[in-house]
């Protein structure tokens, strides 16, 4: 029994809440539903059914006749190291303007691309130390290109490289796996 005077018992935490007995609202709920729903139309009208999701671009066919652009090539796989002016970056990629690793003995620069180079090598007077890959995965029209093209380029004359010189080039070293190291073995090499 209580007394008038005495205070009812008071609770000073709430009762832990019950979860399922709140519903998510059917408004949300319904606007889920009709995004999934679209989500499927849009997909299903955008690829067809059965499904065919994909790049439905047509691919490109190259004529096989049609002259490679030495500077195509150059823009895409040698600009990011020796730079869009040949110059390179002083220090770290040597400048292809007035290389003679460039305009003399165009079989040593052939073998360059072929090979790559890992090691020191002298250019303009100045001493690099880095890494060339080998980009003899590029199609012998395409070397014989970009060859001819930055030596003739940026004050640079002469004789452009065919892709016989390239083909024969693939032959000479066969048995070479890695990148020549440096300027001192390509030079011993192709000392003739």
């Amino acid at each position: 029994m209580t007394d008038k005077n005495e205070s009812p018992i008071q609770r000073r935490e709430t009762p832990e809440p019950d979860e399922l007995h709140n519903p998510v609202p059917w408004p949300v709920a319904a606007i889920a539903v009709a995004f999934v729903a679209w989500g499927f139309w849009y997909y299903f009208q955008n690829t067809g059914y059965p499904v065919a999701a994909g790049d439905r671009r047509t691919p490109i066919v190259v004529d096989s006749s049609a002259e490679v652009d030495g500077s195509v090539v150059y823009a895409g796989n040698c600009v990011a190291c020796h730079q869009a002016n040949g110059q390179g970056l002083a220090g770290v990629f040597p400048p292809l303007v007035d290389s003679r690793w460039v305009t003399e003995k165009p079989e040593r620069l052939v073998q360059i691309l072929l090979h790559g180079i890992n090691g020191e090598i002298e250019v303009q007077g100045q001493t690099y130390q880095g890494v060339m890959p080998a980009f003899a995965q590029l199609s012998d029209p395409e070397l014989s290109a970009v060859l001819s093209y930055i030596r003739n380029s940026w004050g640079n004359s002469a004789r452009a490289i065919d892709t016989d010189q390239i083909a024969s080039g693939r032959n000479r070293f066969p048995e070479r796996a890695g990148p020549w190291q440096g300027g001192a073995e390509l030079d011993q090499t192709f000392s003739d």
